[in-house]
C-alpha cells in the first residue's frame, strides 16, 4: 500500500505542545511579577477604588525613589536631623503614615509644605528640605484619593484636587530645577547629565506621577459623567429588550 504524502503541517505541529508550554511559563512568570493575594478588604472595593489604590501605591513608590535620589545629591539635608539618609527616610514615612507632623515643618503640610521647603529669606527654612517637599507631597496625593490612604466603595477620587496636586508635583519639579539660594547655587541639586553620568530619577518619577495624577482626575471625571448615560442605557435595554429580541435579524 502506497503511502499517503506527509503533511508539511505535521513537523511544526509537533511543536505545538512545546511552544505552548513555553509561553504558558512566561504568562505565569510575567503575571506573578505583579500579583499580589486577595485581600480581604479588596471585598469592599470596585474596580475604580483598587485601580486608584494601586496608583497610590505606585505613587508613594515615586516619590520614595525621588526622595532616596535627593538625599544621595544633598546629603547636608538628612544629616540636619538623621544619622542617615535611609534613617530620614525612615522617620519621614513614620511621620506621615501616623499623620505625625515633623517638628521641622511646624505644623506645615501639603503645599504649605512644599513652599517652606523652596523658602530662602527673609526667612529661610533651615530644616531638611527634601524631608518637607515629601510630606508636603504625600499629603496632595492623599487628598487626590478621597483623603484615605485605601479607597473602598465609600470613597472615591476627587477630580479637582487630583487635577491639582498633578499641577503643583509639576511646579515642584520646576522648583528643584531653578530654585536656587542666595550664594546663586542650587537649594537642591535633582537633575544631572554630565561627564560623570546621568541621573534623571527626579524628573523621570515625578513625571510619572504627574501622569498617573492626570488619569485618575480623567477618569472620576468621566464616571459622573457616563452615570446619567449609563443608566438611561440600562434602562432602555430592560424595557425594549424583550421588543428588540423578537424582531427577525437577517
Amino acid at each position: 500500500m502506497r503511502a499517503l504524502p506527509r503533511s508539511p503541517l505535521v513537523p511544526r505541529l509537533a511543536w505545538l505542545p512545546a511552544i505552548c508550554a513555553a509561553v504558558a511559563l512566561a504568562a505565569g512568570c510575567a503575571s506573578t511579577q505583579r500579583a499580589q493575594p486577595y485581600d480581604s478588604k479588596e471585598w469592599l472595593q470596585t474596580g475604580a477604588n483598587r485601580t486608584a489604590n494601586l496608583a497610590l501605591r505606585d505613587n508613594l513608590l515615586s516619590v520614595k525613589r525621588v526622595q532616596l535620589s535627593l538625599y544621595r545629591r544633598n546629603p547636608r539635608e538628612w544629616r540636619k536631623w538623621a544619622s542617615s539618609a535611609d534613617d530620614a527616610i525612615q522617620r519621614t514615612w513614620d511621620a506621615i503614615s501616623h499623620d505625625q507632623p515633623l517638628p521641622q515643618l511646624q505644623g506645615a503640610t501639603g503645599i504649605d509644605a512644599i513652599r517652606l521647603a523652596f523658602e530662602t529669606g527673609p526667612r529661610p527654612y533651615e530644616g531638611d528640605r527634601v524631608a518637607a517637599l515629601v510630606v508636603g507631597w504625600a499629603a496632595l496625593l492623599k487628598q487626590a484619593n478621597g483623603n484615605t490612604w485605601e479607597q473602598t466603595m465609600l470613597d472615591g477620587v476627587n477630580a479637582e484636587n487630583s487635577f491639582r496636586a498633578a499641577r503643583n508635583f509639576e511646579i515642584s519639579l520646576w522648583l528643584i530645577g531653578s530654585r536656587t539660594g542666595p550664594d546663586g547655587q542650587p537649594l537642591l541639586l535633582a537633575t544631572e547629565i554630565s561627564d560623570r553620568g546621568r541621573n534623571l530619577v527626579a524628573d523621570r518619577e515625578l513625571s510619572k506621577v504627574v501622569a498617573r495624577l492626570d488619569l485618575l482626575a480623567a477618569q472620576a471625571d468621566e464616571k459622573y459623567r457616563r452615570a446619567a448615560l449609563d443608566f438611561s442605557q440600562n434602562w432602555l435595554l430592560g424595557s425594549l429588550g424583550p421588543f428588540f429580541s423578537m424582531l427577525p435579524r437577517n
